[in-house]
């Protein structure tokens, strides 16, 4: 399903994930809205808890082929520490919210794309000066250059700091694939955070299926 360039830092971990309906059918429960949260509560229920370290490792994977990954161009799990802080974080959907919560508490940015949406073969490389992609609804444009992504047959579509607008998810949407864009800075972190991340995804009954290269 999946291959990745070769890497000097990265340590990636994947999976794909089937929803038994649509997205839209599948409201998150409130257990998985509350771990949307840095208070108490929510931080002795992670297996995982992010630190400056963490912060300072991911950086460095995504700066290390040329990417700047500062101001709006940050990592999408700086990103979500703060909009939680600022309680700007909303709901979105169950695969998203479950991303979000893996990502807050582990500290590695997550991509979360519809497979019915990306077109085959799938690689994860980084990108080349002057590649960009359209990442919200309102047409607002990341330049990619020196940055890992997540490529389809279109092009770039997902990155560690913000996801093409193009293979999002949606109300239909059945079928994902995540991308935790681990570092080898941090031996294992990915993995155990796909763990965790595919365990909320099942106890709410949705089946996941290893994706990670060998």
């Amino acid at each position: 399903m999946l291959t990745v360039d070769p890497h000097p830092l990265l340590e990636i971990a994947a999976f794909a994930t089937t929803f038994p309906a649509p997205l839209g059918e599948l409201p998150a429960p409130d257990a998985l809205r509350g771990l949307l949260s840095l208070e108490a509560e929510a931080l002795s229920r992670a297996p995982l808890r992010s630190d400056e370290a963490v912060r300072s490792a991911v950086r460095d994977l995504l700066r290390h082929g040329g990417y700047k990954p500062t101001g709006r161009g940050k990592p999408s799990s700086e990103y979500l520490v703060r909009a939680v802080s600022e309680g700007a974080l909303g709901a979105i959907n169950l695969a998203v919210d479950a991303c979000n919560v893996a990502s807050l508490h582990s500290g590695l940015p997550i991509s979360v794309v519809d497979l019915d949406r990306a077109r085959p073969p799938l690689r994860v490389g980084v990108a080349k000066g002057g590649d960009k992609y359209v990442f919200n609804a309102s047409g607002q444009e990341i330049d990619l250059g020196g940055l890992l992504c997540l490529f389809d047959a279109d092009g770039p579509c997902a990155n560690g700091v913000k996801d093409a607008q193009r293979t999002k998810t949606h109300p239909g949407t059945r079928r994902t694939l995540s991308i935790l864009w681990g570092t080898r800075a941090l031996p294992g972190r990915a993995r155990e955070a796909a763990a965790w991340y595919r365990s909320l995804l099942e106890g709410l009954g949705a089946t996941t299926e290893d994706a990670t290269p060998a």
